[in-house]
C-alpha cells in the first residue's frame, strides 16, 4: 500500500523556452493509467523560483510525489527533490547536476564536434533560441508547423536560471529513474531538443 501511495502523485517539471503544455503527450496516458498528475508552470527565471513553484505544487498533494524533470527541469527536481514529500525522481533527457553544478557549467566545455544549442546572446537577462534553428535543435521530432509555432511562442529563459547551481543533489539519496538509454554528446539521434549528455550519473541534455 505504501508503494502505491508513493507512486500515485506525479509532478511534471518542464525545461527552458517552453511551458507546461509540452507535457500534454505524457499527461494524458498517465491520467488514463490512474495517476494523479500535476504540471508545474515554473517561470524559468531563477532556480530558486522554479524550486519554490515545484514545491508549492507538491504541498497541495495528498501524499508523496514523484518528480519528473525534462532538460533544465532535471536541475529543478535535483534541488527540489530533497523535500521530504518527494519519494522519487525521474529524469527525461534531463540535466542531473552534482553539488555546485548548473546548466551553465555543464555546457561550458562541450566535447569537440558536439552540437551547440543556438542560444542567442542574452537581452535584458533573458535567453531565447534562434528561431531559424529551433526546429532542428529543439523540436526535431515534431511537424514543421508545430515547431514553427513553438519557436514563435518561446518562453524567455532567465540567465539566473541557467546559472543556478545545485546545493545538494537529491539523486544521491532518493530513488531515481532515467527512461531509455543515455546518449553521448555526438549521438545525432538524441531527440527533439538536441543531444543528450551522459556524465556517469544520468542522461543530460543541452539547455532547454
Amino acid at each position: 500500500m505504501a508503494a502505491e501511495i508513493a507512486l500515485r502523485n506525479v509532478v511534471l517539471v518542464h525545461g527552458g523556452f517552453v511551458d507546461g503544455s509540452g507535457w500534454q503527450g505524457v499527461h494524458e496516458p498517465l491520467v488514463d493509467a490512474g495517476y494523479n498528475v500535476s504540471i508545474v508552470q515554473n517561470p524559468t527565471q531563477s532556480l530558486a523560483g522554479d524550486v519554490a513553484a515545484t514545491l508549492q505544487v507538491v504541498a497541495e498533494l495528498d501524499g508523496p510525489a514523484v518528480l519528473v524533470g525534462h532538460s533544465y527541469g532535471g536541475v529543478v527536481i535535483t534541488e527540489a527533490g530533497r523535500d521530504s514529500r518527494v519519494s522519487a525522481l525521474v529524469y527525461v533527457a534531463a540535466f542531473a547536476p552534482d553539488e555546485g553544478e548548473s546548466v551553465n557549467s555543464l555546457i561550458a566545455d562541450p566535447p569537440p564536434g558536439a552540437p551547440v544549442p543556438p542560444i542567442l546572446p542574452p537581452k535584458d537577462g533573458q535567453l531565447f533560441l534562434d528561431r531559424e534553428q529551433f526546429h532542428a535543435s529543439f523540436a526535431g521530432d515534431l511537424p514543421d508547423a508545430q515547431a514553427r509555432f513553438m519557436a514563435d511562442s518561446q518562453v524567455p529563459w532567465g540567465v539566473e536560471a541557467l546559472q543556478g547551481a545545485v546545493s545538494e543533489p537529491a539523486w544521491r539519496t532518493k530513488p531515481r529513474l532515467v527512461p531509455g538509454r543515455c546518449r553521448r554528446p555526438h549521438d545525432s539521434s538524441a531527440g527533439p531538443a538536441g543531444d543528450g549528455r551522459a556524465r556517469g550519473r544520468h542522461c543530460q541534455r543541452d539547455p532547454g
